[in-house]
């Protein structure tokens, strides 16, 4: 098997979850742009924005304003959790032993493992109808397989291929995008003048946009817990502010263009129907733009391998955090097999619960990232506990599991029912009760944000468990 010296893309990455030694550490934090950049561009955010035209009901117009906001505030978190990498040197959910203990960690663990193997099998079928709308002969199996080797190929490699990839792709992906915004120029009267047929009535905007924006969030903050992962090679002494703004204008900038797209395309192509079946909607594509179609086809299922590569790459390091005693790179084989299994499995039966699989991800995360940050930068106790982490910590595992129990009154899941009235759904108590506030737009992920840091940080400052702040 081949191994390669710290920097080279060629190799198997002989490093798995332990601390990067610096004198291992490379590369600039320029990187942290173009790997999340490059992640960002592809047909998931494409999707994204086709929901929030064509099933949320809002116009190009109202649509746009959304999606920034949405990204500035899901990219800031994200660069923030990214900046701690050069610090600390190891995966992101290493780190996340520093607050929950050895094994208390391992159900945070577990749920990226969950997560990221979700989005594996999301992203791969995506990417096969986006293949199928170009090759319309082509076998769905055949392109999921094409698929995920390529993806479990650049995550065995392992770090440095991805970095190496992604900067590549960030150049291929970003002058692709820019020649299809162009070239749809001449279509852009038809998409502002759109108005959808769903449009919301002026008493229910507020939810509409409360549900695009929790879309377009969840999409971008669902990096977060591997955004180390990428910036732990570095260098220590690199600037962290200026790792944290490039990994935030990267991941911000590139699901701003694709979600962008997509709503551009499906205000263009103005058929209510296509958001329920993306095979529909790439045929769309291809059809009504032509050679231009093709090649924004060719865009969003490249776009599937520079975010999936990273996907089964942390998948494997989230395993290895739950103590599985394997090589990184066979990890990578078990989870993109699984992967492939799975997306063989659902076919493209899928498209339905796309919206709900991203909202249902902001649960877990949300509150994680707030007593992870301010476990870093405001108490400066990670570097300390995560080389002498205690076994189980129990008061931080509480905090974290009432913080999402204390939101649930404002989380509008799938498939339940909010209003106290069964229509086949499942009516659960208190849950959504207090949705209406916000329109009926699914706002919890902020609120259990504020009380897991809140509480988080008053656990933690009492007197005696202060730590010193050697990470800073």
């Amino acid at each position: 098997m081949v191994r390669r010296n710290a920097g080279h893309a060629l190799g198997i990455e002989t490093l798995g979850i332990e601390r990067v030694p610096e004198s291992k550490r490379h590369g600039t934090s320029g990187r942290a742009f173009t790997v999340w950049f490059a992640a960002n561009l592809g047909a998931p955010g494409f999707a994204i924005g086709v929901l929030i035209v064509l099933v949320f009901g809002l116009t190009l117009a109202q649509a746009l304003p959304v999606l920034i906001l949405s990204n500035l505030i899901g990219g800031a978190l994200l660069g923030a959790v990214a900046s701690m990498g050069p610090s600390l040197g190891i995966p992101q959910m290493m780190s996340s032993r520093s607050a929950f203990g050895r094994r208390g960690n391992y159900l945070l663990a577990s749920l990226n493992w969950v997560s990221t193997i979700g989005w594996f099998t999301f992203n791969t079928i995506i990417g096969a109808i986006a293949i199928l709308a170009i090759v319309p002969g082509f076998s769905l199996y055949a392109a999921v397989t094409a698929l995920v080797a390529v993806q479990m190929a650049i995550a065995v490699l392992g770090h440095d291929m991805i970095h190496t990839f992604e900067k590549a792709m960030s150049l291929i992906l970003g002058a692709l995008f820019v020649a299809i915004f162009l070239l749809i120029v001449p279509h852009l009267g038809a998409a502002l003048s759109y108005v959808p047929s769903a449009a919301p009535q002026p008493g229910a905007m507020l939810g509409a946009v409360g549900m695009a924006i929790a879309v377009a969030f969840s999409y971008i903050i669902a990096w977060s817990p591997y955004a180390s992962d990428y910036s732990r090679y570095f260098s220590s002494k690199v600037s962290k502010i200026r790792v944290a703004v490039l990994a935030m204008l990267g991941a911000a900038a590139g699901s701003f263009i694709a979600e962008a797209l997509g709503a551009l395309v499906a205000a263009i192509i103005q058929n209510q129907n296509v958001a329920a079946q993306s095979a529909t909607l790439f045929s769309g594509i291809a059809s009504q733009f032509g050679v231009l179609g093709i090649a924004m086809l060719v865009a969003l299922a490249i776009g599937v391998i520079t975010a999936n590569a990273l996907n089964i790459y942390s998948n494997a390091l989230s395993a290895l955090v739950l103590d599985v005693k394997a090589r990184r790179w066979v990890m990578v084989a078990v989870g993109g097999l699984l992967g492939l299994a799975l997306a063989i499995g659902v076919g493209t039966n899928f498209a339905a619960d796309f919206e709900n699989f991203l909202l249902v991800l902001d649960y877990w995360i949300t509150p994680w990232a707030a007593i992870m940050l301010v476990d870093f930068f405001v108490v400066g106790k990670t570097a300390a506990n995560v080389r002498r982490p205690r076994s189980f910590d129990a008061p931080s595992i509480g905090i974290y599991l009432a913080s999402i129990a204390l939101s649930s009154p404002f989380m509008v899941p799938p498939g339940v029912c909010t209003a106290g009235v069964s229509n086949g759904c499942i009516v659960v108590p208190l849950l959504g009760s207090m949705s209406s506030l916000f329109g009926g737009a699914d706002f919890s992920y902020f609120i259990s944000f504020a009380i897991a840091a809140v509480a988080y940080y008053i656990y933690r400052m009492r007197p005696g468990l202060v730590g010193t702040r050697r990470n800073r």
